[in-house]
């Protein structure tokens, strides 16, 4: 790496970086898709983050001297990893940088759910004194299942066990108090909570659907801050509108935006977050920043990367 390196970089993050980069890079920082695309090809290393995952794939496709994509995003679905796997592209993601504040939704929306404090809202927006709680029910000595075991899941547990929530994670390799993936849809009935934090993948596609909701408590809760995906979303209304399930906190839907007038919208016991879980916060793009600056380091020095996506696998 005698010569500078070429990386193509969000316009955003130029503030936290720029102070940061070593002098064998050539930072070249674009504002729109456009300058994206004109940029990319010449790009060894790129991070092309864009709210729209095609306008994402596009320029990527594009970068054909790419060696390293970095990405603030935890999730690569959308991402066209056959492609990355045929030019040898090593491919690191956002895993865990947001999963503070994502941990701090799940437990948002359980006490949303429990407390019944959209009704709460409503009577304030109604200039209303309620002289009872709408909602009753306490974290204390409830129980959650954990599908999802990641850096998301390990502080959605640990915040969890602080308000006396006993939660049992689904793990590959299982151990003391938790379940191996061909245990837990026998057991749904045991748990007041499921909440998912599972990555996107063709395993995960539609994980929750009919038979699984109709195996859980009808005073269940479903949290989903993983992806619309996971959930058959039919069967969620059906069972929503039915009370087979007493209520879904859903940040993620299937599609992005829901749609106006879809079933989701208008259900009483269905809280829609619009998936905002992981932008809660002022951090995230220091942490990215901080991040691609360590890792950058690395590949200078030809070591492996941190948090690298396997491509075969999807996560």
């Amino acid at each position: 790496m005698s010569d500078k390196v070429i990386a193509v970089l969000p316009g955003i993050a130029q503030a936290l970086l720029s102070n940061g980069l070593p002098d064998w890079v050539e930072p070249r920082f674009f504002m729109s898709k456009d300058e994206a695309l004109a940029l990319a090809p010449e790009a060894e290393i790129g991070w092309f983050d864009m709210y729209d995952k095609g306008d994402m794939a596009l320029t990527i496709s594009r970068a054909t001297k790419m060696k390293w994509l970095y990405s603030v995003y935890a999730g690569v679905d959308g991402m066209p990893l056959e492609l990355l796997a045929e030019r040898g592209v090593t491919f690191t993601n956002g895993a865990g940088i947001n999963a503070i504040t994502i941990a701090e939704y799940v437990v948002m929306g359980m006490l949303t759910v429990a407390k019944g404090y959209r009704e709460v809202v409503h009577a304030q927006d109604r200039h209303e004194w309620l002289h009872d709680s709408p909602g009753k029910v306490e974290l204390f000595g409830s129980k959650a299942l954990l599908l999802g075991y990641g850096a998301i899941g390990k502080l959605i547990e640990a915040r969890l066990n602080g308000f006396g929530v006993e939660t049992t994670a689904v793990r590959r390799t299982p151990s003391k108090g938790t379940l191996a993936p061909h245990e837990w849809r026998e057991k749904l009935s045991e748990f007041d909570w499921v909440i998912l934090a599972v990555p996107s993948t063709p395993e995960t596609e539609n994980m929750i659907g009919e038979a699984e909701l109709a195996f859980m408590k009808p005073s269940a809760t479903l949290v989903n801050i993983a992806r619309g995906s996971v959930v058959d979303q039919d069967a969620l209304v059906v069972a929503l509108r039915d009370g087979q399930i007493g209520a879904a906190f859903l940040d993620v839907t299937d599609p992005e935006p829901l749609p106006e007038g879809h079933p989701l919208w208008s259900l009483d016991n269905a809280h829609i977050t619009m998936h905002l879980s992981g932008r809660a916060t002022t951090l995230m793009f220091q942490r990215a920043g901080q991040r691609f600056l360590e890792n950058l380091a690395r590949y200078r020095d030809g070591a492996t990367l941190q948090h690298g996506v396997d491509l075969a696998l999807g996560y």
